[in-house]
């Protein structure tokens, strides 16, 4: 796949947008070396690291001014995960389990998606030299295939739910020796600590942590994940707490807020039959949720709080995000904020430190 085609991918329907150039000159350079297999092992690992360290991660953290003014909530901070090379912080996982893959001598990854992880996934696997397999639903829309395809990556439309496809990846993965990047198997863990680094990258700005986080939640990963970084911090003496964790995702589609909600102390899957899939919503919705389990223990342990979003409602708060700060973002990364505002709402929150992990590229 040549630089230039790469540069001439489509807009997407989803609310991210492709950036005109999706990686840095060097990072393709380095590509070109990594793909070389005359080359060791070894520099070829410490050049896929470099790519990492250029273009992963380090996202904006930005106070949200217009939005405080709007609604009296005091230092609103967004962690604006669209600085990543696919818009949105599946980049984290996607290139941590590439990287894991060629260590361990894959030539293949494999991955169920309903966009936004498979079109990471498969700009990862592209600059690591891997053949990636992606499967999506038949019934999906995103246009983000057509980004997966211009990397290479062999898109599969499977019949089923997600879920379903995240089975016979798994499946397909273990028959045919592929790497399995797919949520809650056995690196889990690997995924964990990838997205614990969001967590390291707000106390490197606040140098301390805040007193809520609110994420938009699907398989619970991202929220696990942040948890778990300040778990870490906390421990080591870095802060003077752990926040509380706030989740929100489609209203009555998603196994973690339901679970919450019921005060289930576990996970507990939905049934499948009342899972309906909208252009806004599909980044959320499952029936049962591969991280569900670590994510609600972060909530429950945080005292933190979940709750259901309408479609209309992550919409607007999109909108709003767009005229008032000039954020161009994914409807449904604003779940997480939707919820932690509904809370302030209710009761003002006091004058502290807050912040969301919302999606999508300016």
């Amino acid at each position: 796949m040549s630089e230039t085609n790469l540069l001439k991918v489509d807009p997407l329907l989803d609310g991210v947008q492709p950036s005109t150039t999706p990686v840095s000159r060097e990072a393709m350079e380095l590509a070109e070396f990594i793909k070389d297999r005359s080359h060791s092992l070894v520099d070829r690992i410490e050049s896929y690291q470099d790519i990492i360290s250029l273009e992963i991660g380090d996202t904006p953290l930005t106070r949200m001014r217009n939005v405080e003014r709007e609604t009296g909530l005091r230092q609103l901070y967004i962690k604006f995960e669209g600085g990543n090379p696919s818009g949105t912080q599946k980049d984290r996982i996607a290139f941590a389990q590439c990287l894991d893959a060629m260590r361990r001598g894959y030539d293949t990854i494999s991955v169920a998606t309903c966009g936004n992880f498979g079109a990471a996934t498969a700009q990862a696997a592209f600059l690591a030299g891997l053949h990636c397999k992606v499967f999506i639903p038949e019934t999906y829309h995103t246009d983000r295939i057509s980004e997966m395809a211009s990397y290479g990556a062999e898109v599969i439309r499977f019949p089923g739910s997600y879920e379903d496809n995240v089975y016979h990846s798994q499946q397909q993965a273990k028959a045919n020796r592929w790497y399995d990047a797919n949520p809650g198997g056995h690196n889990a863990s690997l995924q964990i600590s990838a997205y614990a680094e969001i967590a390291y990258e707000i106390y490197d700005v606040l140098r301390d942590a805040p007193r809520y986080v609110a994420v938009p939640v699907s398989n619970g990963t991202t929220l696990a994940g942040i948890h778990r970084g300040f778990v870490t911090l906390f421990r080591r003496g870095r802060t003077s707490r752990v926040p509380i964790m706030i989740a929100g995702s489609s209203y009555r589609k998603n196994p973690i807020v339901e679970s919450f909600r019921l005060g289930y102390t576990s996970c507990v899957d939905l049934e499948e039959s009342r899972i309906t899939e909208s252009k806004v919503n599909e980044p959320l919705i499952n029936w049962h949720s591969f991280d569900g389990d670590e994510a609600l223990y972060a909530i429950r342990k945080s005292n933190g709080h979940a709750a259901n979003v309408t479609d209309e409602k992550m919409v607007r708060y999109a909108k709003n995000l767009r005229e008032k700060e000039g954020l161009q973002v994914l409807p449904a990364s604003t779940a997480g904020l939707y919820a932690l505002m509904q809370m302030h709402k209710a009761s003002p929150l006091d004058s502290d430190r807050y912040v969301a992990v919302i999606t999508g590229r300016k």
